[in-house]
C-alpha cells in the first residue's frame, strides 16, 4: 500500500516583470487586469455534451494489463477479430489466444535481435519453421515492439519524476532528443506526419477560440458557453470524420481571462514541463516530456517548437479517478504579441499500441495568449477531450458530467491563481495592511515559499493520481474513508519514515464560499480543530498572496495547557476551487524562517481542505430584483485529508493505532464542521 514519492521538484524560476511593476503598490498592480471534431455516424451511440465527460483511469488501474503484458508477450497472441458473412449478417469472431512453446519463442526472439520489423517474407519463412501462422508470427512481433515501448516510457516518466535538476527546456538537453530523421522515435511516427496533424489542429484551435455563435451558444441557466455540436461536426468534418466511437464521451469547454504576468515568461513556461506543473499543482500530478520532435526558431527556440508529452490530471479527491494523456505539444507565434499553444493526441500510433494510452485522449486543445502591453495577457482556453465512459461516484457525478472538472474554467482559474501569486511573491513595495508580523522582504519571499511547498504537497497526498494507493477503510460512523501510506527516505521537506494519509468526501449543503471563510477564520478555528482543545488562535503573522481577501499565509500560535504550538496555514480561493492546507511546524523553525533563512529543509507534513462547488444551480422559484434570492449557489463538495509520521521507520508497518488516530481525526473533524455550519445529516 506503500508509494514513494519523488523528491519535489525544483522552484518556478520567477518570471521577469519589468522593473516599473515591482515598486507599485499590490493595489495599483492589478488596477488594469480584469481579475478573474468529423460527422458521427448515425448508427454510433456516442455521449455529447459541450459540458460532459467521464473520468479515465488512473495508473494504478493500467498495472493489472500491463504487468499481464509484460509476462505474456512472449508466449500469447490474438488473432485479429474478422467479419464472417452469414446471409444477410455479419457476425463478429472473438480473437482465438494463442500460447507459444519455449521453443517458438526462442526463435521469435533470436529473430527479433536482429530484425524487430521482418518483412512478410521472413514471417512467412519462420511460421513455417516453427507450425505458426503468419498472422501469429506478426502479431507476435507486434505485441514484443508494444512492450518495449511501454517499458521505455516508464522508465523516461519515472526519470523524470525523480529529477532533481534543473528545469528541462527543449534546447539544451540534447539526451531526451530522438532524430526523427533517421529514427522514427518511441511512437514509430514520422516528422511529416506529426507536422501535419499539428498544423491541423493548430486551425481548429484557432476557430474555436475566436468564433461565436453558431458554434457556440452561452446557457441561460450557468452562464457557461455551450457548443453546439453539430455545428462543430460541419465546420470540422474532414479533421474529424474518423474520431467518434462508441462508448466515449466528449467534453467541450472555453474560457476567457486576463492574467498578470509577461507573455514571453508565460509561453516559456507551457513549453517547460516543471515550469507548467509547478503552474497547475492542483490539476497535474505527473508529466513528462517524452520526446522533442522539433526545436522552434528564434532565440528562445520556442516559435515552431513540437514536444511529445505525458500528463496525468487529477482532482483533488480519492473519489475521481486522474486522467493519463499522451498528446502532442505545438507552439507557434501567430503575430508580435499573439501566441498559440496546441495539444493533440494523434490516432493510430502504432498497429498494436498500448491500450492505456486510449482511456483518454486530447482533441485539437490549448490556448490562445495575447499580450495586453501592460503586464497582463489575456488567455483563451479551449478544453476538448474524449475519454471512456466509466462509473463516477455520485457526489461528483455533476461536476465530472458537465464538464467543470476538468475544463477550461478550472484550468484559467488555476492559471490566474498562480500567476497573481508570483506577482505577489516578487512585488517589493507591499501595502502594510496585508503584511504583518514579517519585518523583512527576505523573510516575506521564505514564508511565502515555504507555504507553497506544503501546498504542492498537499496537492500530490490527496488526489487519486498514481502516487496514493486509496484503500477504504470501514468505518461505524458511516463516513467514507480512505488510507495511503508512503515511505519518505531522503526528502528533507518532510518528516523521514513512514507517512500514512487519511482522507474523506462528503457533500456539504452550504455554498462554496461560506465553507471556505469558515475554514480558513482563525476566529472560528477552535469549533472545528480537535487539536485546538476549543482554544483561541492568535495571529503570528499574516501575508497576502492575491487580491481576494482569502488568499492569504498566515502564521497561528494555538497555546493549550500542554505546549504552545505555531501551525502554517495556506488559504487560497478562485473562481473554480479553494483550498486551506496546514501544518505544524517547529516554532525555532518557523521564526527562522520568518527571519529569511532558507526554508527548502523545514520539515512539514500538510494537512487540510479541498473546497468545489457541487455544480449545481437551481432556478429560482421567484422573479425578484434582489439577484441573492434570483437562484441557489448550490452546496459544496469538501475533501479534508490529515497526514501523520506513522513512524521514523521507513520498514514500519501499518498499526491499528495509526488507523485509530486518523480515523478519529477526520471522522471528529467533519463532525465539528457539520455542527457548526448546521448542516448535520
Amino acid at each position: 500500500m506503500s508509494n514513494t514519492p519523488p523528491p519535489p521538484p525544483p522552484p518556478t524560476p520567477t518570471p521577469n516583470f519589468h522593473a516599473r511593476d515591482l515598486s507599485l503598490t499590490l493595489a495599483g498592480i492589478f488596477q488594469e487586469g480584469g481579475g478573474t471534431t468529423g460527422p458521427r455516424e448515425e448508427e454510433t451511440h456516442v455521449e455529447i455534451s459541450s459540458e460532459n465527460s467521464a473520468p479515465g483511469k488512473s495508473r494504478s488501474d493500467y498495472d493489472d494489463f500491463e504487468l499481464a503484458e509484460a509476462e505474456d508477450h512472449n508466449n500469447i497472441d490474438a488473432d485479429e477479430d474478422e467479419d464472417e458473412d452469414d446471409g444477410d449478417n455479419k457476425i463478429k469472431k472473438r480473437k482465438k489466444y494463442h500460447r507459444h512453446t519455449p521453443e517458438q519463442i526462442k526463435e521469435m526472439e533470436a529473430l527479433f535481435k536482429d530484425s524487430p520489423h521482418p518483412d512478410e517474407k521472413q514471417r512467412l519463412q519462420l511460421s513455417k519453421q516453427l507450425g505458426l501462422h503468419p498472422k501469429q508470427v506478426k502479431f507476435w512481433f507486434q505485441n514484443r515492439r508494444t512492450q518495449i515501448k511501454v517499458e521505455k516510457l516508464r522508465s523516461i516518466i519515472a526519470k523524470n519524476s525523480s529529477q532533481n535538476s534543473s528545469s528541462y527546456t527543449s534546447g539544451n538537453n540534447q539526451e531526451n532528443k530522438s532524430s526523427f530523421d533517421c529514427y522514427t522515435g518511441i511512437f514509430a511516427l514520422e516528422k511529416s506526419r506529426i507536422m501535419d496533424a499539428v498544423n491541423k489542429a493548430m486551425d481548429e484551435l484557432r476557430k474555436m477560440a475566436t468564433f461565436e455563435k453558431p458554434l457556440w451558444i452561452r446557457s441561460y441557466e450557468t452562464g457557461r458557453e455551450i457548443l453546439n455540436y453539430d455545428e462543430y461536426l460541419k465546420e470540422f468534418r474532414k479533421e474529424n470524420s474518423d474520431t467518434m466511437q462508441p462508448n466515449k464521451s466528449i467534453e467541450v469547454s472555453r474560457e476567457k481571462g486576463v492574467v498578470f504576468v509577461e507573455l514571453s515568461w508565460l509561453v516559456q513556461s507551457f513549453m517547460d514541463v516543471n515550469q507548467w506543473k509547478e503552474l497547475f499543482p492542483c490539476l497535474i500530478s505527473k508529466a513528462a516530456t517524452i520526446d522533442v520532435v522539433s526545436d522552434g526558431e528564434g532565440a528562445d527556440k520556442l516559435d515552431g517548437a513540437v514536444q511529445l508529452m505525458f500528463v496525468e490530471v487529477q482532482l483533488l479527491t480519492p473519489m475521481v479517478a486522474a486522467r493519463e494523456v499522451y498528446f502532442v505539444r505545438y507552439c507557434k507565434k501567430l503575430c508580435p504579441n499573439q501566441w498559440a499553444i496546441v495539444d493533440v493526441s494523434i490516432d493510430k500510433v502504432e498497429d498494436n499500441i498500448d491500450a492505456s494510452m486510449q482511456k483518454c485522449r486530447k482533441r485539437p486543445s490549448g490556448c490562445i495568449i495575447e499580450d495586453k502591453f501592460n503586464g497582463h495577457c489575456e488567455v483563451t482556453w479551449v478544453e476538448h477531450l474524449e475519454s471512456q465512459k466509466s462509473s463516477v461516484h455520485s457526489m461528483y457525478r455533476t461536476i465530472v458530467n458537465n464538464g467543470l472538472a476538468f475544463g477550461a474554467k478550472h484550468w484559467v482559474s488555476t492559471l490566474q491563481q498562480q500567476c497573481e501569486r508570483l506577482a505577489f511573491f516578487v512585488a517589493t513595495n507591499v501595502p502594510t495592511k496585508n503584511s504583518s508580523g514579517v519585518d523583512t522582504l527576505a523573510g516575506r519571499k521564505s514564508l511565502l515559499t515555504l507555504a507553497q511547498r506544503m501546498n504542492r504537497s498537499f496537492c500530490r497526498a490527496l488526489g487519486a493520481s498514481s502516487y496514493n494507493s486509496w484503500n477504504k477503510l470501514g468505518n461505524r460512523t458511516g463516513i467514507d474513508i480512505r488510507l495511503s501510506s508512503r515511505k519518505n527516505l531522503n526528502d528533507t521537506g518532510e518528516p523521514l519514515g513512514t507517512i500514512l494519509s487519511a482522507a474523506s468526501s462528503v457533500w456539504l449543503s452550504v455554498s462554496h464560499n461560506v465553507l471556505f471563510d469558515f475554514l480558513r477564520d482563525e476566529n472560528r478555528r477552535n469549533q472545528w480543530d480537535i487539536m485546538s482543545n476549543e482554544t483561541p488562535v492568535q495571529i503570528i503573522a499574516h501575508l497576502a498572496k492575491g487580491k481576494a481577501r482569502g488568499n492569504a499565509v498566515t502564521v497561528l500560535s494555538i497555546e493549550t495547557e500542554e505546549k504552545n504550538m505555531w501551525i502554517l496555514q495556506d488559504s487560497s480561493t478562485n473562481d473554480y476551487e479553494s483550498m486551506v492546507v496546514y501544518a505544524p511546524v517547529d516554532i525555532n523553525g518557523l521564526q527562522s524562517v520568518m527571519a529569511g533563512c532558507d526554508s527548502s529543509n523545514t520539515a512539514i507534513l500538510s494537512s487540510g481542505f479541498s473546497i468545489l462547488p457541487d455544480g449545481i444551480k437551481s432556478r429560482p422559484l421567484v422573479i425578484t430584483s434582489r439577484e441573492d434570492e434570483n437562484g441557489t449557489e448550490g452546496g459544496s463538495l469538501l475533501t479534508i485529508v490529515f497526514q501523520i509520521l506513522m513512524s521514523n521507520s521507513p520498514t514500519a508497518k501499518l498499526s491499528m493505532e495509526s488507523v485509530d488516530t486518523v480515523n478519529t481525526l477526520v471522522s471528529c473533524t467533519l463532525q465539528n464542521i457539520k455542527k457548526s455550519l448546521l448542516c448535520e445529516d
